[in-house]
């Protein structure tokens, strides 16, 4: 549970890259902002939220959103 208060009390600090942005919608078929959308899955009191090396990973519903612990870049997000 401390990893997720970790990421919780750096929520503001979520990014990602231009980059990143279109990936994300493709891989998840989003439109709006990615980062509004990823910080709200986060957010989710549901989501399941973890860190295993350099990465946050965090798991709700079929989602699973990979960020940079250093720097809080989202790199990317999946439907399982």
């Amino acid at each position: 549970m401390l990893e997720k208060q970790i990421l919780m009390e750096n929520i503001n600090k979520i990014h990602t890259t231009e980059l990143g942005i279109e990936r994300i919608k493709k891989n998840l078929k989003i439109d709006g902002d990615v980062v509004d959308y990823c910080r709200n899955k986060i957010l989710n009191k549901k989501s399941k939220i973890y860190r295993q090396g350099k990465n946050w990973y965090c798991e709700i519903h079929n989602i699973k959103i990979t960020i940079n612990s250093f720097s809080y870049t989202i790199i990317t997000a999946h439907i399982l």
